[in-house]
């Protein structure tokens, strides 16, 4: 039996990685569908990135995430925080589509090293309120589940689509759900309690007073009952 490090876990992400990736049996062969893949489904990106973010513009609680400025971005004007007036042609949402385009260069291009691992989880720690961020967006994790879950269903299409043998394709699918599960528990690492005492301090500082406002919440509703 492997023994794994519980502490490691939460503060190596190649440890989380190797550990999660182990788990759930990504490896060299998963890579080498992806690299394959890679040619064939590099043309799709434009189109993938075209339907995430018509999807986004679907819900207004969604869209309003936009109308925030992201970590590394510069504006030429002001920054449209005016949902209604944010339109597909802004230049945050211009720059956005950007990112996420080369986001699923990288999936498709890059090694997984140590610089990959580390490159999913800032992806991640971007979108959530971390003390280390520049910008004002926080994501609610039940918006990335449902971006994550339709950005596979995309992905699926699209390499349905490639007309590939179905051992080929098998292969593609499965490897590129195994990668995006890999990517939400990133996600979920800074949303989540668990493994917090190993945390750096201001993380677990923000934990400890969301574990005080719900003590305070429970102390109301005893004294509303009792």
């Amino acid at each position: 039996m492997e023994h794994i490090d519980r502490a490691q876990l939460y503060k190596d992400p190649v440890y989380r990685f190797q550990y999660v990736a182990k788990f759930m049996d990504f490896g060299e062969d998963d890579i080498a569908a992806i690299k394959a893949a890679a040619p064939l489904i590099k043309p799709l990106v434009p189109t993938v990135v075209n339907a995430v973010y018509a999807k986004l513009n679907t819900f207004d609680i969604t869209w309003d995430t936009m109308a925030k400025r992201h970590e590394g971005f510069t504006p030429t004007g002001a920054v449209v925080e005016d949902v209604s007036k944010l339109t597909q042609d802004a230049e945050q949402i211009k720059f956005r589509k950007d990112m996420l385009s080369r986001y699923f260069a990288r999936l498709l291009e890059n090694p997984y090293d140590e610089r990959m691992i580390k490159y999913l989880e800032y992806v991640a720690r971007i979108h959530t309120d971390t003390p280390t961020k520049k910008s004002k967006i926080n994501v609610d994790l039940i918006h990335i589940n449902a971006l994550l879950g339709y950005v596979e269903a995309v992905l699926i299409g699209g390499v349905k689509s490639l007309n590939l043998d179905r051992d080929t394709e098998y292969k593609a699918i499965t490897a590129f759900g195994k990668l995006l599960w890999i990517q939400n528990d990133f996600f979920i690492k800074f949303y989540c309690r668990d493994g917090a005492e190993y945390l750096e301090t201001s993380t677990t500082t923000t934990t400890t007073a969301v574990a005080r406002s719900n003590q305070g919440f429970f102390s109301r509703l005893l004294r509303y009952f009792f």
